[in-house]
């Protein structure tokens, strides 16, 4: 089976981009990361691309006039590394229907919720605010709704009493490092797919808080 190749979007720091580039590089997901991809040149994340000896684009979105303009050249630039996946790790855009449908069922996110909750930003105090006994981090096929594809697996930690946005988001990001990487393996291995609005994994349709976690 050929190594998948992976374009992964960011906007920042890269933290699960890194737990990616570890995951390749110790055989953990049968892929490459063929490009990062980043709409800001000062994203922390190219720098760990260029340390991992990975090709990176910067991709300008205040260069472009509509956000529609913008989407075309980036669904040009992603095509130019002949991706099988597509993974969004923290990059901030909204994506116009035309580049979801571009790459749909290639295209993978990460949201710091348990999704159907939280759509959208500041899910952390969210979650504080409505008392939730738990809280997680939620991988997902991209669709046309904003954080509204069909999830493939989640990861759940507990909100303790004491618990800010920042801690409780520190608990959600070392449950991501180990989610984002288990689905991308599952890609990769030919064991995950999107038909119609439903991820499939293993040949069965997953229910709407996706498959178990973590991997039995």
């Amino acid at each position: 089976m050929a190594p998948t190749r992976l374009v992964v979007l960011i906007s920042g720091s890269g933290s699960n981009l890194q737990a990616i580039i570890d995951a390749c590089k110790a055989g953990y997901i049968q892929g490459e990361i063929a490009a990062v991809i980043s709409n800001k040149a000062d994203a922390y994340g190219l720098t760990r691309a260029q340390e991992a000896g990975i090709a990176t684009s910067v991709l300008d979105h205040k260069q472009y006039a509509s956000r529609e303009e913008y989407d075309v050249a980036l669904g040009q630039l992603i095509d130019s590394f002949t991706p099988d996946l597509v993974v969004l790790a923290g990059f901030m855009r909204i994506l116009t229907p035309n580049l979801v449908q571009k790459f749909r069922g290639k295209m993978l996110n990460i949201h710091p919720s348990l999704l159907p909750k939280y759509q959208g930003l500041n899910t952390h105090q969210r979650a504080i605010d409505a008392n939730d006994a738990e809280h997680g981090a939620s991988v997902h096929f991209v669709t046309e709704e904003l954080d509204g594809g069909p999830v493939v697996c989640q990861a759940k930690v507990a909100v303790l009493p004491d618990d800010t946005a920042e801690s409780l988001a520190q608990r959600v990001h070392k449950q991501e490092h180990i989610l984002y990487p288990l689905v991308v393996k599952w890609f990769s291995e030919q064991r995950l797919t999107m038909e119609a609005d439903y991820a499939v994994f293993d040949n069965k349709t997953l229910p709407v808080q996706g498959a178990p976690y973590p991997e039995k």
